[in-house]
C-alpha cells in the first residue's frame, strides 16, 4: 500500500558530483548561429547548455536560451563575441572541453557538440554515453 492515494512514490536521490573548472570552446559559426537565434535579447537572455539523462547512448545535450537567472553561484559562464553561454555545476565535468559547432546541411544540421569525455556516441549526434 503507498503512502499517498494508494499509490506508490519515491524520493528524489542525491548523487554527489564531481565539479571542475570547465572551459568550452564555440566555433565562429556557431556563435553566428547563436547570435542570429538570440536577436537583440542578447543582453538579458543566455545560452545554457546542459546534459539529460536520456537517447540511445544513455545522455543527451540540451541547449535552451533562457532568461539570465539571478542567482549564477552555480553556473559557469563563457563570453563569446557577446553571448553568454553557462552551464550548470553539476555538468561541469561533463561538458568540461566541449567544442559547440553550427552545420548548416539538408541532413543533421544544426547545433553540434564534440565531447572529448564521451566514451561513446550516437548516429545522430545528440546521444552520448
Amino acid at each position: 500500500m503507498g503512502l499517498i492515494d494508494g499509490d506508490s512514490f519515491s524520493l528524489p536521490m542525491a548523487i554527489q558530483v564531481d565539479v571542475v573548472k570547465a572551459e568550452i570552446d564555440a566555433t565562429d559559426t556557431a556563435i553566428e548561429a547563436m547570435k542570429n537565434a538570440m536577436g537583440n535579447d542578447m543582453s538579458t537572455h543566455i545560452l545554457l547548455i546542459s546534459v539529460e539523462a536520456g537517447g540511445c547512448s544513455g545522455h543527451m545535450y540540451d541547449m535552451q536560451i533562457i532568461e539570465r537567472p539571478e542567482d549564477t553561484s552555480s553556473f559557469q559562464s563563457f563570453v563569446f563575441n557577446g553571448i553568454t553561454v553557462m552551464v550548470h555545476d553539476k555538468d561541469s565535468s561533463t561538458l568540461n572541453g566541449i567544442r559547440v559547432d553550427y552545420k548548416d546541411t539538408l541532413l543533421g544540421g544544426g547545433f553540434q557538440i564534440e565531447n572529448p569525455n564521451a566514451d561513446k556516441s550516437c548516429g545522430c549526434g545528440q546521444s552520448f554515453g
